[in-house]
């Protein structure tokens, strides 16, 4: 993507369809006279006169105990240096959104207009009794370490600068595990710090208050090694001054055991890494370019242990991994610090679960088999779901006993519990599909790249590396649209009625009446359909011309699906194609079938369609828990509509006794798991999160999605085809932009499965 498009883009983003990437969002019920007298006034004189009487009750009442301030005066933002508070203000609205998506933390950005030390501290001060906590942001060293203090010193909540400490939290996690396969100790390593700002000034005192020597360190800055004779140092320096006569980094480098990388591109050179000791490890954290290229490092010393700050290379420190789990776990006891020991805690709870079984939704992500503890896995990814379940209560028992905590925890179990219910707002499993897609990218046909929007979705999935596209449609029309949306890339483009094509269209039309001439095609007629870009398409995918293709924004489903059948049709052993919707709701993903195909299947077909929508969870991750829905619960009703979804909880059960599934059960109870273990504690679903809804029809199945989508405004991914021979998936009548772009990386995975299952010589199931 040129830079003048990325720029458009990006401007696009936080300006469209409104500016900025926060809204405030009502937590009560405020649609009768009665709720807004609660509400506001009279009501809400009660819990005022509550807060007045014990302060402690703001945590009851209002909405304190969730809301971290991210506060920042703008002088260090990103690579941009001293910006002011005004240009900031995106990336702190950008944090806020992370806390949001990653810990359920409201986060409120607020921008000071002052470098001012004082006036910084005095006025974070006066607004604090908002806020549960602060995250500082963005602020120049040497200031940020004494607005840090000063702070830490006078409020009674939880204040963590993240440039400091969430690097230095994340690299400590990854230093003591790869040490740890080094097989060196921390208190004997030789370790070398490129930078002295203060993210490198809060990681090099986290590694002494993990065992590393002083003696053993040699930070450099701007003008190079820190010594003790070097004059005006600032306090900070001066702690990781060395006394050792060197005065570069190549001598820095010799026999050194640790490379901690917080400066700028490139500055690190092979002969540097050669001169390391044995099993070297390198942190090159400088962003967007490491101290030294990945594969350069590696490529010099294969025995190397290397770390970036890029999500595209193994071991990313990603400060993701920590701030918002350590304000979680801080504000739920309601800490008044975040002290020493909290940090301490949120390393040796990173370290340790680099070193259990990765859930396979983290291998399917990262496209690996199987991820396992070792050099190319120190740290875990920002994708892993057990990261809230894991971080927030190690922080939360530090903050325990080291006597913070003005709420503790008791009940443990109910607190995880809690965690990982707060994960279904995200939309973790768009970030997953598109990474996903990356890993293995195909030729994807879109079918109707003459629209605009069409069009814009396949140069997206270019862009992003999510898919290579093939454009069927007019040439002339789509190399103008291109024009329109600056889309240069050489992109092939076919239009199925171009002379040009005409060799392909014969081919294809032979092979298509070879196909179906005992269903009464005449070759002159399959010759007709290969005018048709979806007969032309489809034949494209069949032929192993394309990997896959996306088609039906423009058309009617019914008049999408028929060439698709008729061409592709159903894999070995499947008697019903079917189709399967991922809804993105505040309780995580849920599977929908059949949404599009089947009026009103039996049990049998019934049965089929819950197998192959569980592969389809499976395939992203998730364990299906299956409800079959009805109207009636377990044998209510004898109506044959209850019946035969009864008969097809018995034919799964018998047959595929590995799925958790059962029914047929109404949507409700299927949803609540406390009413559900109240009133069928027999069933297989009690107690049980369920994530995947079967239906009985296609009526109850395709108005449930679109109910979905419209009200709750749950995103919705799919209709994704499943029976299919080859990865073809049809979109819903005027699918947006996304859509199509989440349905092409449907598209790219689903062919790199079937890919898999051909290399392994397995049959589609």
């Amino acid at each position: 993507m040129s830079k003048q498009k990325n720029t458009r883009e990006a401007l696009d983003y936080h300006s469209k369809p409104q500016p900025g990437k926060i809204k405030i969002v009502p937590t009560k019920p405020y649609a009768t006279q009665r709720d807004l007298a609660l509400a506001y006034s009279p009501g809400v004189a009660e819990p005022c006169l509550e807060i007045a009487k014990d302060p402690r009750n703001v945590y009851k009442y209002t909405a304190k105990g969730n809301i971290v301030a991210i506060i920042s005066n703008g002088t260090a933002v990103l690579g941009l240096g001293d910006i002011g508070p005004e240009a900031a203000k995106p990336v702190m609205e950008g944090k806020s959104l992370l806390f949001k998506i990653f810990a359920d933390i409201d986060g409120i950005d607020i921008e000071l207009d002052t470098k001012d030390v004082d006036k910084f501290v005095e006025t974070v001060k006066i607004i604090a009794p908002t806020f549960g906590g602060i995250n500082l942001e963005d602020i120049k060293a040497p200031e940020a370490f004494e607005i840090e203090r000063r702070l830490v010193e006078e409020l009674d909540i939880p204040v963590m600068h993240d440039d400091q400490h969430g690097t230095a939290i994340i690299s400590a996690a990854a230093l003591l595990n790869a040490l740890e396969i080094a097989g060196k100790q921390i208190e004997k390593v030789r370790i070398v710090v490129s930078g002295a700002g203060a993210a490198a000034i809060s990681c090099t005192r986290l590694y002494k208050a993990f065992g590393a020597k002083g003696s053993n360190i040699v930070m450099l800055d701007s003008k190079g090694v820190i010594r003790k004779d070097r004059p005006q140092l600032s306090k900070e320096k001066l702690e990781f001054a060395t006394t050792r006569k060197i005065d570069s980094l190549d001598q820095a480098m010799k026999d050194a055991d640790v490379f901690i990388g917080l400066s700028r591109a490139d500055i690190v050179t092979p002969d540097m890494l050669t001169a390391m000791a044995d099993d070297p490890i390198v942190f090159a954290m400088a962003n967007p370019d490491p101290e030294i290229a990945y594969g350069l490092a590696c490529n010099t010393r294969k025995d190397i242990i290397m770390a970036t700050g890029r999500s595209d290379h193994p071991n990313q420190v990603n400060n993701v991994l920590g701030f918002p789990f350590i304000f979680r776990g801080a504000l739920d006891v309601k800490s008044t610090k975040i002290n020493e020991a909290m940090k301490m805690a949120a390393v040796k709870a990173l370290a340790a679960l680099a070193k259990e079984p990765v859930p396979e939704q983290v291998n399917i992500a990262y496209g690996e088999t199987r991820l396992t503890f070792g050099k190319d896995y120190i740290i875990p990814k920002p994708f892993d779901p057990r990261l809230i379940a894991e971080i927030p209560p190690a922080v939360a028992r530090a903050a325990m006993e080291s006597g913070l905590a003005k709420e503790p925890i008791e009940d443990w179990d109910g607190y995880k519990e809690a965690l990982l219910q707060r994960l279904g707002s995200d939309n973790k499993i768009v970030r997953l599909l598109h990474n996903r897609a990356k890993m293995g990218i195909k030729k994807i046909v879109f079918a109707e790249a003459d629209q605009l929007d069409v069009l814009k979705a396949a140069q997206i999935a270019h862009e992003e590396g999510i898919a290579n596209p093939i454009l069927l449609g007019n040439k002339e029309v789509i190399q103008e649209l291109k024009k329109e949306l600056e889309f240069d890339a050489d992109i092939p483009i076919i239009d199925p009625n171009a002379e040009e094509a005409r060799e392909k269209r014969q081919q294809y039309a032979k092979k298509y009446w070879k196909n179906r001439r005992r269903s009464g095609v005449t070759l002159y007629g399959a010759r007709i359909k290969m005018h048709e870009r979806n007969y032309f398409g489809a034949m494209m995918v069949s032929e192993g011309d394309a990997d896959g293709m996306i088609s039906g924004y423009s058309r009617a489903y019914p008049t999408v699906v028929k060439p698709i059948l008729e061409v592709i049709g159903r894999a070995s052993r499947v008697k019903k194609v079917a189709t399967v919707n991922i809804m993105i709701t505040n309780r995580g993903p849920l599977f929908l079938a059949d949404t599009s195909i089947n009026i009103d299947p039996n049990a049998e077909e019934i049965a089929e369609i819950a197998q192959m929508t569980a592969n389809v969870a499976t395939t992203f991750g998730f364990k299906p828990v299956m409800a079959l829905l009805s109207y009636a619960n377990f044998g209510s009703s004898s109506h044959p509509h209850a019946r035969k979804v009864r008969e097809a909880a018995k034919i799964l059960h018998e047959h595929c006794p590995n799925i958790v599934v059962d029914g047929e059960i109404q949507t409700d109870f299927a949803l609540n798991k406390e009413l559900h273990q109240g009133q069928f504690p027999f069933s297989k679903l009690a107690g049980k999160k369920v994530n995947t809804l079967i239906f009985p029809n296609l009526e109850s199945a395709n108005i449930t999605y679109k109910l979905l989508k419209e009200l709750n405004k749950a995103d919705s991914i799919g209709p994704i085809m499943v029976g299919l021979r080859k990865s073809v998936h049809i979109l819903q009548l005027g699918a947006s932009v996304d859509e199509m772009v989440n349905m092409t990386a449907v598209a790219v995975i689903d062919s790199q499965e079937r890919e898999k299952r051909k290399k392994a010589k397995l049959g589609y199931k």
